[in-house]
Formats: structure tokens, C-alpha cells, sequence
């Protein structure tokens, strides 16, 4: 009621123990997992089994309520966080090999589960459906968590692999999150009133929104929004550094994912979208104020302003990092039925589909050396030659060469490994659409739940780890190679110049 207030209780010590000891499980599985296993959001997951509703339910559920909301910001701030951090540059450069990853990425777990669970476990067909759109998902949460673990050994995000993966990973998340919200949608073409729903709408509206704002986003940045930022916002703004980099990135990503949420669209493709709408938004002439070499140099001179990562490392970076990524991770272990699996049938069920999907998606790391095939990268060595750089006295140029083209192909297989790995994560996006399937519609039994939960599962462990063990012995060969970190330079005139 109007006037009402909260009545102020001390917590009792059972509850603070309970918080104090959850919190101190989440870092320290984080850090013994990463030791171990070289993939830290593993353990956070195993305490979320634990302290949630699936095995001990220690957490009350409204702490858990609460705590999956917190952890849904700590997606989006990943996620926008990857949108900040994005090369704008390699983003458009590899689109296409992104775009057709992507494709390989959503249609085969979804046909090679149509062999499996249809024709093999006599599953229905919109049943498999659910299932392999589930499986066809890429955790972008555990995509950009696994880059950012990685950046110790090599910045993935600057590399045109890594490139690859994230564009990839969006489209991938972007498909699975508009097949979501179909798949909760046919509920109602089988329940009371169904002859009003309108399958058309139904289906086509989340991917009319998508589209729309894949195009429209960067056209309206490019042309209306980045013109006026730099010539009327751009030097008064820089003045009042963080504060109104902060101000401003707030407002953005407010209304991207608000934006996202009411035209249909995923809320985590807005936030993506937000960061690169920001890192494209400021000019990149050498005078121009959010051109930096540090953050130092932004908040000492006057005429200069730290970049939009800079305070997002200043001021979200720590809480992300220790407390909402965490708490989202934890969120996904409150969401596994992990009694449940438990079961001889629903264990080799699980194992053989699991071990299906893995190659469904670790398939698209083949692109990578099918792509440099057909259109060869240039090499260290070519950039070398070309800038007039000699080859070192004393060694036949024949010999340099087939050395040099045998560690490229070395380095491309791994680069191509690499992005199948990091591709196999299902994680939060699986979990949303196979429990919406499960319980919003008729249509999927609960062996069939519990099918697709177990690959869920083992592929969000079996992904990351993967990924970890590549970079911590190959992540600076991979790093140096030709899908390695690229610079400005080296994109071309067509792909790195901007419009100032």
C-alpha cells in the first residue's frame, strides 16, 4: 500500500552462513575447476547443482529466483562487454564464413537428431524438433566466458578465428532464441483458443525482428547516429570522461534490449548489438578524443577520453567477473534436473546423443581450413615479402617456403579446431529452449527432456574444456598464425577504413 515500508530484520546467522559459504564455493570452484580442468564455469555450475533445487536445495527459492535475475544481468553485460570489445573490421570481413559456420551450426545437430532420436529412439518428429533446435543453440555466455579466460595466453577477440566464433555464436544464439519463441508459441496452436493463434505471426515475427534489426542497427549507425555523435557530441562529451561514458552506455543498452524484448527478438542479440553500436559510435582519426593508448592517457588530458571498454573495465568489469557471472553460471546448475538423469536408459541415451552432438557442431572448425583452401590467407611471410622485408641470408627460399606453408597448415587445422570446440557449448540457450518445449507444449515427453538435458549438459562441459586445453598449449601459435590476431592494416581498404 501508499506509504508502506519494509520492516528492517536482522538476517539470521543460519542465512548469512548459507550466502557467505554459497559465494565462497562459487570463486573457489571457479578456481580449482579452471586449475584443473582449464574451465572455470564448470565448478560454478556444479555449486548451483548443489546448493539449488536439483540435489540439496540449501538456497531458499526466492534467493534462487533472485539470484537467476542477477545472473541474466551478468549474461548481458558478457555479452555486451563482447559487443564492446568486437573488431568491427573482422566482423565484416569474415561475415560470410561466419554466416555459413552458423548454418552448419543450426542444421546439423537439428538433422542429425532427426536420425538419432526419430528413426533410432522413436521419438516424435515435432518432439525431435524441440530437442535438436535445443541442441542446434551456442551458449553466447560461455562463449564470450571462455574468450575472456583465454585473453592470459592469446585475446581471442582480436583474432580472426575468434572473430568467427563470436559472429557465428550470435547468429547461432539468434536462431535458437527466434525457434524458442515459436516452439513456446505452439503451445497455444494445440490448446483452448487455438483457432485464434496466427501461425504465421507466430513464426515470423521474431524473425522479422531479427532481421530488421541486424540491418537497420548498423545503417542507422553508420549514416544518422555516428555522424551526429562526432560532429556536435563527440569533444564536449569527452570532457566529462567516465561519467558520461557510463551515462551514455546505460541509455544504449537500456534501449537496445528493450528494443530486442518488445519487437520479439532475443534480449541478448540487443545487447550485442549495443556494444558494437558504441565501439563503431566515436571517430577513429588519430585527434579524435576516444583515440587513446591508454586509459591513463583518456582521464589525464583534458582534450581526451577514456574509450567505452576502458570504463567498462573501470566501473562493471569487477562486479561481472565476481559477482554476475557467477551468479548466471550457478543459475544454469539450479535449472538441471540432475536427479533425474540418473538412470541406465537416460545415462547411454544421453552419452550416445551427446557424443552426436559434439561432432554436429565441432564440424564447423572445418570451414576454417576449407575456407583458407579455397581462398588462401596471407601469410607472415607474404606481408613480410610484400613490405619489402628479406628472408634471412643463408636459408634456399624453396626450403623457407615449404617450411612456412607446412606450420600455416599446422596453424590453420588448429585455428579450425579451435572454433569447432568453442562452438560446442550449449549451455543457458539450450536449457531455455528445451524447457520451454518440455513445459509450455505437449510435445516433448520427459525421456526426451532428459535426452536432451544430458548433452546439454556434457557439451557445456566438454566445449570449454576443450577450448582450454587448446589455448594453454597452442593459444600464441594460433595467436601468430594467419587466423591469429590481425591488425588494422592487414584487413584491406575495403574492410578496415571507416567513415570519420
Amino acid at each position: 500500500m501508499a506509504g508502506g515500508f519494509l520492516p528492517y530484520h536482522e538476517p539470521g546467522i543460519v542465512q548469512i552462513l548459507i550466502l557467505v559459504s554459497f559465494f565462497y564455493f562459487l570463486s573457489l570452484a571457479e578456481w580449482l575447476s579452471e586449475k584443473v580442468i582449464r574451465a572455470g564455469i564448470i565448478g560454478q555450475i556444479a555449486v548451483g547443482i548443489i546448493y539449488g533445487v536439483p540435489l540439496a536445495n540449501i538456497l531458499i527459492l526466492h534467493w534462487q529466483e533472485t539470484f537467476l535475475a542477477l545472473g541474466y544481468i551478468g549474461l548481458i553485460l558478457i555479452i555486451f562487454e563482447g559487443g564492446l570489445s568486437a573488431r568491427i573490421d573482422l566482423l565484416k570481413q569474415n561475415l560470410l564464413l561466419s554466416s555459413l559456420g552458423a548454418a552448419t551450426g543450426v542444421t546439423f545437430p537439428i538433422g542429425l537428431s532427426y536420425l538419432l532420436l526419430y528413426l533410432g529412439f522413436g521419438y516424435g518428429a515435432v518432439e525431435t524438433f524441440i530437442i535438436g533446435a535445443a541442441l542446434s543453440a551456442t551458449s553466447l555466455g560461455t562463449t564470450f566466458a571462455v574468450i575472456s579466460s583465454a585473453s592470459a595466453t592469446v585475446d581471442l577477440a582480436q583474432t580472426r578465428v575468434g572473430s568467427v566464433l563470436v559472429s557465428a555464436a550470435v547468429i547461432d544464439d539468434v536462431v535458437g532464441l527466434v525457434m524458442s519463441s515459436v516452439i513456446g508459441d505452439l503451445g497455444k496452436l494445440s490448446g483452448p483458443g487455438s483457432g485464434d493463434a496466427n501461425l504465421g505471426w507466430i513464426i515470423g515475427r521474431p524473425i522479422v525482428a531479427s532481421i530488421a534489426m541486424a540491418i537497420l542497427t548498423p545503417i542507422f549507425t553508420k549514416f544518422v547516429f555516428a555522424p551526429i555523435f562526432r560532429r556536435y557530441i563527440e569533444r564536449p562529451f569527452a570532457r566529462y570522461d567516465h561519467v558520461s561514458n557510463i551515462l551514455l552506455m546505460v541509455l544504449v543498452l537500456c534501449a537496445f534490449i528493450s528494443i530486442a524484448a518488445y519487437t520479439g527478438t532475443s534480449i541478448l542479440f540487443g545487447a550485442f548489438l549495443a556494444g558494437t553500436f558504441l565501439t563503431y559510435l566515436p571517430s577513429k582519426y588519430p585527434d579524435g578524443p576516444f583515440v587513446v593508448t591508454s586509459r591513463e592517457q583518456g582521464e589525464r588530458e583534458a582534450e581526451k577520453s577514456p574509450t567505452f571498454v576502458h570504463t567498462f573495465e573501470a566501473y562493471l568489469l569487477g562486479v561481472q567477473n565476481y559477482l554476475m557471472a557467477p551468479l548466471f553460471f550457478a543459475s544454469i546448475g539450479f535449472a538441471i534436473p540432475f536427479v533425474s538423469l540418473w538412470t541406465g536408459k537416460r545415462i547411454w541415451r544421453g552419452i550416445v546423443y551427446t557424443l552426436l552432438m559434439v561432432f554436429a557442431k565441432f564440424i564447423v572448425g572445418a570451414w576454417v581450413p576449407l575456407w583458407s583452401a579455397l581462398f588462401p590467407p596471407k601469410t607472415l611471410e607474404t606481408q613480410g615479402s610484400s613490405k619489402g622485408v628479406k628472408e634471412p641470408s643463408g636459408e634456399p627460399g624453396d626450403r623457407h617456403e615449404e617450411v612456412s606453408k607446412r606450420s600455416n597448415s599446422q596453424l590453420t587445422w588448429l585455428s579450425g579446431l579451435l572454433l569447432g570446440c568453442a562452438m560446442v557449448a550449449r549451455g543457458e540457450i539450450g536449457l531455455l529452449i528445451i524447457e520451454i518445449g518440455y513445459n509450455e507444449t505437449p510435445y516433448v515427453s520427459e525421456n526426451g527432456f532428459i535426452t536432451g538435458v544430458w548433452a546439454i549438459l556434457l557439451n557445456t562441459i566438454i566445449g570449454p574444456v576443450c577450448v582450454g586445453i587448446l589455448v594453454k598449449y597452442y593459444g600464441k601459435e594460433i595467436g601468430n598464425g594467419a587466423w591469429g590476431i590481425a591488425k588494422s592494416g592487414d584487413i584491406g581498404p575495403e574492410d578496415g577504413k571507416e567513415e570519420v
